[in-house]
């Protein structure tokens, strides 16, 4: 299974656009707060052991963020947004 990369900045963007501070995503990803603001302190792309990663994404994705690279972004880079809820 490949991880997608995803930026410090596309990270605290999906939780701003979710309504998260870093308690609610720590519980939603089951990694600890101090992890996440470890993690969330520096700038690039998000770093840290490939699971935690994982989960991190996974648990905004599941909760309604989209991240995309600027392949898709009309701005030509990397974004994320909530999913259309209304199909």
């Amino acid at each position: 299974m490949s991880i997608l990369k995803v930026s410090i900045r596309q990270v605290k963007a999906a939780r701003a656009l979710l309504g998260w501070s870093q308690a609610d995503l720590a519980k939603a990803s089951d990694i600890s707060e101090p992890t996440i603001k470890r993690l969330e302190a520096g700038d690039g792309d998000l770093g840290g052991r490939p699971d935690t990663i994982q989960k991190i994404v996974d648990a905004l994705a599941l909760a309604g963020a989209e991240f995309f690279d600027g392949e898709y972004s009309s701005t030509g880079g990397p974004g994320v947004r909530l999913r259309d809820r209304h199909p």
